[in-house]
């Protein structure tokens, strides 16, 4: 995923993501076993070790979401936008199964929503002066099935609101605004940009992987040939 994400934001970008996303998912997880422990009064909740680097991969999810939302996974045949919600679906469900699971849920829900979070309104671009990303195809109720959208984008429109400062409906026609300045990446133009970007990187990548499985498959044949 690094691979995909670090060409795109940059090196100085992609560090911070990950600092940024795994500091805040761990406050969130901190404060949600505080606030378990004092809701039941259970002390399991104050030892639980909650640690691992997977809310930044969840994060990451989130970013290739954003830049390829529409490529297809060779093998699975689905597109990359659900992996962010399939990943949380997929945890939700073995949780039931294997109670020790649980444990992870967590940080990889926080880390699903803190990387959707500063990528949807705080992550700046070198090339634009705005900040965040204001496509529709990129907003929350993108996570869920169609038929729950209806709900969702009413509760999503209040957090908008503290957000941005303003609704969705009054905001700037040129892109976005927080506390009066403009969102960087509102620019539709930037934003179609970044995912011709992310769409050329990918296809790039899973080039060089054919190209280089080719290669490795060829060298026991000439390997052979040469023995005999």
């Amino acid at each position: 995923m690094g691979k995909l994400l670090e060409p795109i934001w940059g090196s100085k970008e992609f560090l911070k993501f990950i600092f940024i996303v795994n500091f805040l998912t761990s406050v969130c997880v901190f404060i949600t076993a505080i606030a378990l422990y004092y809701l039941t009064m259970q002390e399991k909740y104050l030892y639980m070790p909650l640690s691992g680097f997977h809310g930044v991969l969840a994060g990451f999810l989130v970013g290739i979401k954003q830049i390829v939302p529409d490529q297809e996974l060779y093998l699975l045949k689905i597109k990359v936008k659900w992996l962010p919600s399939l990943m949380l679906l997929l945890s939700i469900a073995i949780s039931f199964f294997t109670p020790e699971s649980a444990t992870y849920l967590p940080t990889l829900i926080f880390g699903t929503y803190i990387g959707w979070i500063y990528l949807r309104y705080l992550q700046r671009k070198p090339e634009s002066k705005l900040r965040g990303d204001p496509n529709e195809d990129f907003a929350f109720s993108t996570f869920f099935p169609e038929f729950l959208r209806p709900i969702i984008d009413p509760i999503a429109s209040i957090f908008h609101r503290m957000l941005c400062g303003k609704s969705e409906a009054s905001s700037n026609p040129q892109g976005y605004t927080l506390g009066g300045a403009p969102l960087l990446g509102s620019d539709p133009i930037e934003a179609s940009r970044r995912r011709e970007r992310g769409a050329r990187a990918l296809e790039e990548r899973l080039a060089a992987e054919k190209l280089a499985a080719g290669r490795d498959s060829e060298e026991p044949h000439i390997d052979g040939n040469d023995h005999v």
